[in-house]
């Protein structure tokens, strides 16, 4: 395989657009020059294959420029994420030693207790014109680690997953085949480009030679104008970002994307319908840092018939459901999917044990339970570790969140488990209203008796007018549990929040 992309395609369409930022296109030969002036100017400085080279910053060029130099040296590209409070990123910083951090200035009181030389980028382009010359390629093979990317989870603290070649390789030829991307497409880069989404539509638009237009912060009024102007064919979004953009759709004309697919949670079927009513081709797509991360695709008419399915396994992907013992599942049994094929990740940074865990059996564990249907197609129930058992019956919080947020008030919402001194375990509901509706406890509670079981209802409601987010854009469900027990020990409404139980 070719692991040096950036000489590949800037020899091959040289001329042709490729990043824009900012009002300014850089074309693949020029996105290629700068690619090895920063692999020269890093092998000055006595960067060598293995070592983490890491960016902190908002969407930038210098995310792809430092991605395309990692195969002229054999470095690691290690984006760090720029949300963090200082004392986070000083823990991350400590564990894997970058040799070097490219860094916004904003970024610099996040860096006080880095170790490594940091450039920022305000000095950037002056650091670049010193570059020297290239060594000859390093002697790479496909596992070879090219990113590191830390996990963007809602639980735990994030792991740094080894990003191989051949898995950015694969993930693009999948991606490639199934959506059927090509040199006329154009993404907006809005998610951050720290998190494994820069390998959902970027990397693989890269190697196919279309267009990335990279948004530094996310704002639905801004994205439609760029998906207007750039003519965006392919979008990629977390839900809680559709859900802003559907109000911008209000007084915005829509674009007409070919494709649009929301990850990184479950997307509610009233947020799909939403904008299918709009003409706008919305699905769910499914996806892990550690395999790809695009590992299912479905058409256009098995999404209009399954909008709740994310469809069948990309073709370098293999794909069973299992039980606890290993032992594969029936059709429509849930269980955990696992995994298997060139785009699985090569293990996580310095933690032998969680990788042992996660890779088992020559198949990675995902960690989510799922379900196959008589038609091959998938579907995502919810987290292992989210689920909970309730009067002895399993609860899947993903099942719930779906029925609550088909209600015409709920804004946005997340179900997790918390003790009950009767149930064992019981379900919170965490419910965000849209402005200007109300509904409490009661309405929220009879609207969910019409379509679940009793076991399944919630018994305890926490209403927020927003709902914390991860950097990565998903629900934040371990803030939720905090604001919740802060709530309850004080037994009152506290910072915009109330609580309301059933016994």
């Amino acid at each position: 395989m070719i692991f040096d992309l950036a000489a590949w395609r800037g020899a091959l369409t040289p001329q042709r657009p490729a990043v824009w930022h900012e009002g300014r296109w850089l074309s693949y030969g020029a996105l290629a020059r700068r690619a090895e002036r920063l692999a020269a100017r890093l092998h000055a400085l006595g960067v060598t294959p293995g070592e983490r080279v890491g960016v902190l910053a908002p969407n930038h060029p210098v995310h792809l420029e430092a991605l395309l130099a990692a195969p002229k040296l054999g470095f690691v590209h290690t984006p760090f994420n720029h949300r963090l409070a200082a004392p986070e990123l000083g823990a991350l910083l400590r564990e894997i030693a970058p040799r070097l951090v490219l860094a916004a200035r904003e970024c610099a009181p996040l860096l006080e207790a880095c170790a490594a030389p940091v450039v920022f980028l305000d000095r950037y382009e002056d650091w670049l014109a010193d570059c020297g010359s290239l060594p000859p390629p390093p002697a790479l093979s496909a596992d070879h680690p090219w990113m590191l990317l830390f996990t963007g989870g809602s639980t735990g603290v994030p792991k740094g997953a080894l990003i191989p070649y051949r898995q950015v390789f694969a993930n693009a030829v999948n991606t490639v085949l199934a959506w059927e991307l090509g040199a006329a497409d154009c993404a907006i880069q809005a998610t951050p480009m720290f998190h494994a989404a820069v390998n959902v539509l970027a990397t693989p638009l890269l190697y196919a030679g279309g267009r990335v237009v990279l948004m530094s912060a996310f704002d639905p009024q801004e994205y439609l104008q760029l998906a207007r102007a750039h003519g965006a064919t392919l979008w990629f979004m977390v839900p809680t970002m559709y859900q802003r953009l559907l109000g911008a759709l209000e007084r915005e004309l829509a674009p007409a994307p070919r494709l649009a697919i929301s990850g990184g949670a479950p997307c509610p079927l009233a947020l799909i319908e939403a904008f299918r009513a709009r003409g706008l081709p919305l699905r769910q797509g499914y996806g892990l840092t550690e395999a790809g991360v695009n590992c299912f695709a479905l058409d256009e008419a098995q999404a209009r018939a399954h909008p709740d399915a994310v469809g069948l396994p990309m073709p370098l992907l293999r794909a069973a459901i299992r039980r606890a013992d290993g032992s594969e599942c029936a059709t429509d049994e849930i269980g955990e999917l696992t995994l298997s094929g060139p785009a699985v990740f090569s293990g996580y940074y310095g933690k032998p044990e969680e990788t042992a865990q996660a890779l088992r059996g020559g198949w990675l564990w995902t960690g989510d339970l799922a379900r196959r249907d008589a038609q091959g197609l998938h579907y995502l129930v919810g987290r292992r570790k989210e689920m909970y058992i309730s009067g002895g019956e399993n609860v899947y919080p993903a099942e719930i969140e779906a029925a609550l947020a088909a209600h015409p008030a709920v804004a946005e919402c997340a179900v997790l488990g918390v003790s009950h001194p009767d149930w064992g375990e019981t379900g919170l509901a965490c419910v965000a209203l849209k402005p200007g509706t109300s509904a409490g406890t009661e309405a929220l509670r009879a609207f969910l008796r019409e379509r679940l079981a009793a076991y399944k209802l919630p018994r305890a409601f926490l209403f927020l007018d927003e709902l914390p987010k991860t950097a990565a854009g998903k629900i934040d469900k371990p803030a939720l549990r905090k604001r919740y027990q802060a709530a309850s020990a004080q037994e009152e409404k506290t910072h915009g929040a109330s609580v309301h139980r059933e016994a």
